[in-house]
């Protein structure tokens, strides 16, 4: 089973369908004993940072993550919810985030309108199972204003915005984030979720 996490930071619905239309065993829920049996969690994520982080804490959620984390649990982080994989973000205040990657978030440095939306090729950094199933310079769909500086070891993708390099799939051991809506991003969005499916095996 999936868990996609609630903790009111938008999208889980579109996320749901998404996940439930490629036949992944999914709900949406912030229960400690269906996040602890969970194979898979997902954060998904549209708002700020520190919003994110609050809600996480206010929940309760922080050291059930700590612990599914710790003990190989496969996490996914989308948009939002793959910022606050990092450890610390700027968006508004200063906040501390999950920690789980190494980076900041931070505005992104570019003379280009912000926020970044819209669809971006993605380009590869190094193989990785969650790329098995779509080709370098795929489209996928970007909202975002605020991106990870990034451990260039931890970068599975990028793509390029105003001259930028941004990560857009990132991962280390059990962990991935994904900088793009893949619920937003159609067939190639369902192809990384279907990839992310056979890594669980679930």
């Amino acid at each position: 089973m999936v868990v996609i996490i609630d903790y009111n930071v938008g999208n889980v619905k579109s996320v749901l369908n998404t996940c439930k239309r490629i036949g992944l065993d999914v709900i949406i829920s912030r229960k400690k004993e269906d996040i602890e049996k969970a194979r898979g969690i997902i954060l998904p994520g549209v708002g700020s940072f520190p919003i994110a982080m609050k809600n996480l804490k206010d929940f309760g959620l922080l050291e059930i993550l700590d612990n599914c984390k710790n003990k190989g649990t496969k996490i996914l982080g989308i948009c939002l919810g793959m910022q606050i994989l990092f450890e610390k973000g700027y968006e508004i205040q200063e906040t501390k985030g999950l920690g789980y990657l190494k980076g900041e978030v931070k505005l992104i440095k570019t003379k280009e309108k912000l926020p970044h939306m819209g669809w971006n090729q993605l380009l590869f950094n190094k193989k990785h199972p969650i790329l098995n199933n779509i080709n370098e310079k795929d489209d996928v769909y970007f909202v975002h204003s605020y991106m990870a500086d990034f451990n260039i070891n931890e970068l599975i993708c990028y793509t390029e915005y105003g001259g930028v390099r941004i990560p857009a799939l990132v991962g280390k051991d059990n962990v991935l984030g994904c900088q793009f809506h893949p619920e937003k991003s159609g067939d190639v969005g369902e192809n990384i979720l279907k990839a992310w499916k056979e890594i669980i095996k679930c």
